[in-house]
Parts: C-alpha cells; structure tokens; sequence
C-alpha cells in the first residue's frame, strides 16, 4: 500500500516511525565512547538506525536507561529497510555480585555459630 506513495511521503513515514522507536526505546548500545539507541531488541540480536550506528561486531554494552544491563557479544550485523540488524553470539546479563563458581544449595545455612 506504501508503494502507492510519493517518495518524499514514504520517507517522512518511515522517519517518524523511527523517531516513535527510539523515543518509546530506553535501550542503548554503548561501544567505547559512543552511544547508538536500540530501535529494537530481541533474545538474539538487536536493532539499530542504519544511519547512527556504524557496521558493528564485537563487545558491546547494553543499557536501559542508567542501568548497565546486558555484555553482547556481536558477530554479524546486517542492513534491512534502514535498520542495521545486529546478531549476538552470547549475551550475558550483568549481576550487582561476583558470579558463582560452584552450585548453591537452596537449604544451606547461612551461617554457622561457633560454640562459645
């Protein structure tokens, strides 16, 4: 149906769309110093303005807001309809404590109390 549109009314159409994404995005992409907006993300892989975002692979930090939130490891991205589609190949999510090294019992003390 958009194809039926002039040009000019079909790419005002799509920048406001992406304007709405990235206003309703708290998202970001932060890769060193710079900071891109998530247009859209999903378990394995993000969405990014094509024209923000250069060709990005490798480490990367993901945000909500202030919040440091997930380490992404990308290593494929690609541009679809002006968006640069970007696959993960893991994403970790960032704890407020050390990761654990050993299994945790649920019913393990907490502590022990010396005999006195």
């Amino acid at each position: 149906m958009l194809e039926f549109l002039p040009r000019e009314v079909r790419d005002g159409l799509e920048a406001a769309r992406k304007k709405a994404l990235r206003r309703k995005s708290r998202l970001r992409v932060q890769v060193g110093e710079a900071v891109y907006p998530v247009l859209r993300f999903w378990e394995d892989g993000l969405a990014l303005d094509a024209k923000l975002a250069p060709h990005l692979r490798g480490l990367v930090d993901v945000y909500d807001g202030a919040n440091h939130i997930f380490q992404c490891l990308i290593i494929a991205s690609s541009q679809d309809d002006g968006e640069l589609v970007c696959s993960f190949k893991r994403s970790t999510a960032v704890l407020d404590r050390p990761a654990l090294d050993y299994w945790r019992d649920a019913n393990a003390p907490v502590a022990f109390i010396a005999k006195g």
